[in-house]
């Protein structure tokens, strides 16, 4: 039997995280996020409605749930390397894809595919970000953090590149915006995939992932199925789908609510790249909050930081205002993961870490397939995006208001045990 892999040192093991974060920056900047600021040229040229617009942002949510209902299934026989793999090498092509098509249905196809490689990497790259060092359990919440944060890198690249391009060639260029994204998509893949080859599968018995010191009382923890893991945290799982619900309205029809309220493609780029810019911030902000809260009070106050961020533009849209509310959404978006995978790391055996968070994706994911097309459907019957844009504020505060209600998993095990 060989010997289980050592650790990499510490500054390889940051290195391994921050490569394996291009993950997020394929399959949520580049497959999701950047679709608001294309949005605006695809609905001239394709002279879309504002429903038909949110159903492709839909169709990729629709893929990302189907992707996390797969993962859920495959993840304890594929392990989490192999389907991240996979995930990455679909996404990057049918980001790429998307640009060669005008027919709707093609289109709303590559942005399917586009979701169900996506829900693959997002949530075995987040399992494989818990165990870069496996015997240094505790960086796990800083290496989780680097993963999920690594979306910004790709928002401020999608920033500094989309709106240039289409204001020098107009709106019929957008194709090439997904062909550039798809070509980054997979040099990112090449860097992101050799990092996981270099990690040890999370609960593997050559990595030592199911060991007594990796998890304590593992032995008892283990035999738990991952519903039941799951009990403890459903209010937290609530929470996620009221992120999933509330958050994407506003990362859909945020830039069109701008260009129609007379936002210039310098405040667009401005706002965009603020939004990237906070969220590579988010770990420093919210390091402290994840590892010393207790229960649910880091993910509520995200919450509560993207609900702020979500009504200020129904305040006011000048260009301040935009910034401030780009900055508050950077800075908490990637962190409600990023908040729910600590939580998942600290309650549940780590042999049940990816069917945790396919089921934690699973919840998410069905609020996201609603949240797009809910609000181009307000937008059209009510001739405004704000009714949307409401919507998902009230959402995001209800879950923020949830998830102060949940405990940590450990301290209820505990009382259990004292009584």
């Amino acid at each position: 039997m060989s010997a289980p892999p050592r650790d990499p040192s510490l500054i390889a093991g940051w290195v391994l995280a921050f490569l394996l974060s291009f993950g997020p920056a394929v399959s949520n900047s580049f497959a999701r996020f950047a679709y608001a600021l294309v949005l605006p040229a695809m609905r001239d040229d394709l002279l879309l409605n504002y429903a038909e617009a949110g159903w492709l942002n839909t169709a990729n949510a629709a893929g990302y749930l189907i992707g996390a209902l797969l993962t859920r299934v495959w993840v304890a026989r594929a392990g989490n390397r192999t389907l991240f793999i996979a995930g990455m090498v679909l996404t990057s092509l049918a980001v790429f894809a998307t640009g060669l098509s005008r027919e709707p249905a093609m289109l709303s196809l590559m942005r399917l595919l586009g979701g169900v490689g996506g829900a693959a990497v997002f949530i075995c790259g987040g399992t494989l970000s818990g165990n870069v060092m496996p015997s240094r359990p505790g960086l796990a919440t800083t290496t989780i953090a680097i993963y999920f944060a690594g979306g910004g890198i790709g928002l401020m690249l999608c920033g500094a590149a989309i709106p240039l391009l289409l204001d020098v060639y107009g709106p019929t260029a957008w194709p090439l915006a997904w062909q550039a994204m798809g070509v980054t998509s997979l040099a990112m893949t090449v860097a992101s995939v050799w990092a996981a080859l270099q990690m040890t599968e999370p609960g593997s018995r050559a990595g030592g992932g199911t060991s007594k010191a990796s998890a304590p009382n593992s032995e008892a923890l283990t035999a738990s199925t991952p519903h039941s893991s799951i009990a403890p945290l459903r209010r937290a799982l609530i929470t996620y789908l009221c992120f999933g619900l509330g958050y994407i309205g506003y990362m859909t029809f945020v830039i069109a609510w701008m260009r129609e309220h007379g936002a210039q493609t310098f405040t667009v780029i401005t706002a965009w790249m603020m939004l990237g810019a906070t969220t590579l911030l988010a770990p420093a902000i919210w390091r402290g909050p994840v590892e010393r809260w207790a229960g649910g009070r880091p993910l509520a106050a995200a919450m509560a930081t993207l609900a702020c961020g979500a009504v200020l533009p129904l305040l006011h849209a000048a260009a301040p205002v935009m910034m401030l509310s780009a900055a508050l959404f950077g800075a908490a978006m990637f962190s409600i993961p990023s908040a729910i995978q600590s939580l998942v790391k600290k309650g549940i055996p780590m042999c049940d870490w990816g069917h945790a968070m396919a089921g934690f994706t699973i919840v998410f994911a069905a609020g996201q397939v609603a949240g797009p097309v809910l609000t181009g459907w307000l937008a059209d019957r009510w001739g405004s995006l704000t009714p949307g844009l409401a919507l998902s504020v009230v959402t995001l505060l209800a879950g923020s208001l949830l998830a102060l209600t949940q405990h940590d998993v450990n301290a209820q095990q505990d009382v259990r045990h004292a009584r």
